[in-house]
């Protein structure tokens, strides 16, 4: 029998080998995909700040919470690659390339990939957020449908003011002869006196001297009449016009010789204000000793702008609140100041009060309330939000209207004049929309970190 060709046995070896890689190789190509291996990716975040993205597990930069890891949707159409860059947790308008320190607060920077625009959705707006159900439930979202409603009255205009005590109850109480304070009855300020009570007593060589003629006068009047009579008068009118009461003159004449000490009594009730004299001072005729003022009626001082003055005219009855007390008071204006303060350049009213019960007190602080002008736009219906739902950006105002299922949109709004429960919107928002009317700054804080406060700190250079 004939041995084969060691070159045909050689071919047949590397035949067979390549018949069974090519074998291989067509069993690896018909076999099928794993499902869900295609366009699936993995990626970790925090619960509490999605704006943070890893490509493994660990701690979150920011609050330290463990990432979980989240599967995104295969895409269509995979999204433009974006650089990343590094922001400032507390200060999100700083934008850098590469990691460092805040240049504000000096914390370490994290990293912050934009947010790509999801397939089908290259033209959504900037303004648009999409929150996880977590999320909606840990911040408290909630959304109303807004309708017209009748205008509230515009809020009042406030005009701060004080509690001062009325001149026109206000009485000085002078020495009227010259001497010395013998005996102060009234020792301190704020001692409230009844009309009639004793003030002071006096020594006066002066009253001793017309005390002295009255009683001549007198007892030549019981003797002769006529002319001494009109003289006993004229002397007794004298020691009137000196302060002595007509019970005083009568005690004078049944006892017979001057009294060296006159006592003083109360012209009027009200409260102790000043007091410049003290026990055993020696005073002069015109001398002030006491100050007393009746708080049954006081005085609101308040200030307000000439472009005001208009809205209270004298007698006009305004509303007032005072520091302390519960509910308002009901008082007339009885007084403009025709004159502006020259620094502050502000007008003065003054409302008048009762006070029967003495409650308000000089020196307290008051509000007035001064109404405001009823205009054509006031019985108008319109549209009206929550004040907590407007969001105030410098110059502009904004709501948060919910488009869709956890689906947000930020819409820039004009405002009318509000009242301190509602704001009324006269445009950029349509009867029928959903707005957020609790959760709206969360809202507002989830956009600035998501487009780096672009729009609020547009113009500062870091």
């Amino acid at each position: 029998m004939t041995k084969p060709h060691p070159f045909a046995r050689w071919a047949g070896r590397w035949l067979l080998v390549l018949l069974v890689a090519m074998s291989s190789a067509a069993c690896q190509k018909t076999k099928p995909a794993s499902p869900g291996a295609v366009g699936e990716k993995v990626y970790y975040t925090c619960s509490m700040h999605p704006q943070v993205h890893a490509e493994a597990p660990g701690p979150c930069p920011i609050c330290g919470m463990a990432l979980i890891a989240i599967k995104s949707a295969p895409a269509a159409r995979k999204p433009a690659a974006s650089a990343a860059v590094y922001t400032c947790p507390m200060h999100p308008q700083v934008h850098q390339a590469k990691p460092g320190l805040c240049p504000i607060c000096g914390m370490d920077l994290v990293k912050q990939a934009a947010q790509p625009t999801p397939a089908g959705s290259a033209s959504a707006s900037s303004a648009d957020l999409t929150l996880t159900a977590q999320q909606v439930l840990l911040g408290n979202i909630h959304a109303q449908v807004i309708g017209t409603h009748p205008a509230e009255s515009p809020a009042p205009t406030v005009l701060t003011g004080t509690i001062t005590a009325d001149a026109l109850q206000t009485e000085s109480v002078s020495s009227r002869v010259t001497g010395r304070i013998e005996h102060l009855y009234v020792r301190q300020t704020g001692q409230l006196l009844h009309r009639g009570a004793p003030l002071f007593s006096v020594y006066s060589e002066q009253l001793q001297a017309l005390q002295q003629e009255y009683l001549l006068a007198r007892a030549q009047s019981r003797e002769q009449g006529g002319a001494y009579h009109q003289f006993a008068e004229a002397a007794g009118q004298k020691l009137r016009l000196l302060g002595m009461t007509t019970g005083q003159l009568q005690q004078l004449a049944a006892r017979g010789r001057p009294n060296p000490v006159v006592t003083y009594f109360s012209p009027t009730t009200g409260t102790v204000q000043t007091l410049d004299v003290v026990q055993g001072q020696y005073v002069t005729e015109g001398s002030p000793l006491v100050t007393l003022t009746n708080l049954s009626t006081v005085w609101v001082e308040a200030q307000l702008y000439p472009r005001d003055v208009a809205r209270l005219p004298l007698g006009k009855a305004v509303r007032v609140q005072v520091a302390g007390e519960s509910g308002s008071f009901r008082g007339n204006v009885v007084f403009l100041s025709p004159e502006l303060n020259g620094g502050s350049q502000v007008t003065l009213a003054r409302i008048q009060l009762a006070n029967p019960n003495g409650r308000l007190l000089p020196g307290a602080q008051a509000n007035v309330l001064l109404d405001a002008p009823t205009t054509a736009a006031t019985a108008q219906t319109m549209l009206r939000v929550p004040v907590e739902a407007l969001i105030r950006d410098g110059q502009a105002s904004y709501l948060w209207t919910q488009t869709g299922e956890r689906q947000y949109r930020r819409v820039r709004v004009s405002t009318g004049e509000g009242s301190a429960s509602s704001v009324p919107i006269t445009t950029g928002l349509r009867a029928g929309e959903k707005v957020v009317v609790s959760g709206a700054y969360l809202l507002q804080s989830e956009y600035s970190l998501r487009q780096g406060a672009t729009d609020s700190m547009n113009g500062m250079s870091m």
